[in-house]
């Protein structure tokens, strides 16, 4: 729990956190209670000074809900949305302040007590201002943060070719590791050309017992500092009809490889203390998937592993992070025999993955893939979920194989 709180509280000045925790109480817990449960008859809320009473407060509240909860997620994550908006949102407050009492309460005293609520509210307003750095600030680039080499598995097509890409524009050099050669090879072509940065290639079958063995033991003479754990497929169709080795396979590919390479190239993040690690999950991993049932264990597995590990490593430099795409444009349906269904550009998965790592330990791509995960997850019965994930798979299923 206190690491937890550290983490929380880490990269703002206390001040600031003391507005995201007001924030937190406002969103979740007073504009809730005030909303639901307070009668429409006692209800007031303040605009620019002017006091609203009843209904017409109430109609206001889910906007101020809006604001206060964008000010925690704001201030939690520390997007560059909140420069100016924060100070503007205060600025409103403070001139609020003073022609409320100026206006309700009058004379002398009015505005006396109006000069004392504006002060620290605009002393508020000016330190928002000027702290335009510290939201969304540039981070080092990746190779600074690290180190020199990264391991992308599943390299020669889809989210683990656009990871090498992104990789090596931020100056890593990379090694490149899937079953086609042919594929890799074009790819450390490009990435030779367009990056100036190293590259290896390592053809290997992960989905077999000593795949993850053979490639750490070509890369033995690196310093991997970024490990990418992307090498994966799904098979979509009831359970029985499918090929149990695949299932096998499946499983070995999924769940074992990036256990098995972690755990041979993490000992050199340790002795340096820094690196990376990123493990390409899914939001199949948080419910069961009718038809798609093994492939859904395998990403919860890679969730609870890539969460437990991210806990373990975090006071020794090393960020690990689960990316978790949903619907994403690659070879996945095909492999999956899946009907073919709209997602994510895999660059776009990507993009998120980097602006995530080491911020958080896990990171769903696309708005609605959070809002769909979170709600089901938080909103739902499970079995109402699992039974509402059937029907959305049957469609994305052949009928040969339902």
């Amino acid at each position: 729990m206190r690491r937890w709180l550290r983490a929380l509280f880490a990269g703002r000045p206390t001040w600031m956190n003391a507005l995201m925790v007001f924030c937190g109480f406002m969103a979740f817990v007073y504009v809730p209670w005030d909303f639901l449960i307070k009668p429409a008859a006692l209800d007031e809320e303040v605009w620019f000074g002017l006091r609203l009473h009843g209904w017409a407060a109430k109609f206001t509240e889910p906007l101020h809900w809006a604001i206060y909860a964008a000010g925690w997620y704001g201030f939690r994550h520390m997007k560059a949305w909140m420069w100016p908006w924060a100070a503007v949102y205060a600025g409103q407050v403070a001139i609020g302040m003073l022609l409320w009492n100026f206006i309700y309460v009058g004379g002398f005293g009015g505005f006396l007590f109006g000069l004392v609520s504006f002060v620290p509210f605009a002393a508020l307003t000016w330190a928002l201002w000027q702290a335009d750095s510290l939201f969304g600030a540039a981070r080092a680039p990746l190779r600074e943060r690290y180190g020199d080499w990264a391991l992308v598995t599943g390299a020669s097509a889809g989210i683990g070719a656009e990871f090498a890409r992104a990789l090596a524009r931020d100056g890593l050099s990379v090694v490149l590791t899937a079953r086609r050669e042919d594929r890799l090879r074009d790819l450390a072509d490009e990435l030779e050309k367009t990056y100036h940065v190293a590259t290896r290639v390592v053809p290997a079958n992960l989905g077999d017992a000593a795949g993850a063995d053979r490639v750490a033991d070509a890369v033995a003479d690196l310093e991997i500092a970024v490990l990418v754990n992307n090498a994966g497929f799904g098979a979509a169709g009831r359970f029985e009809k499918l090929d149990p080795d695949r299932l096998r396979e499946m499983i070995q590919l999924n769940c074992l490889a990036p256990v098995l390479l972690t755990h041979r190239l993490l000992p050199g993040m340790r002795a340096r203390e820094r690196g990376a690690v990123v493990i390409v999950g899914s939001v199949a991993g948080h419910q069961g998937l009718p038809l798609h049932g093994v492939y859904s264990a395998t990403k919860a597995f890679d969730l609870m592993f890539g969460e437990s590990l991210a806990v373990e490593l975090e006071d020794h430099g090393i960020d690990v992070l689960v990316l978790e795409p949903g619907s994403t444009e690659t070879e996945f349906q095909q492999v999956a025999r899946e009907a073919p269904h709209p997602g994510q550009s895999a660059a776009e998965v990507v993009a998120t993955a980097l602006d995530a790592l080491g911020k958080h330990h896990t990171v769903i791509s696309g708005w609605l893939n959070w809002l769909r995960t979170n709600a089901a997850q938080r909103l739902a019965p499970r079995r109402m979920v699992t039974s509402a994930a059937e029907e959305i798979i049957r469609t994305q299923t052949p009928e040969e194989l339902r």
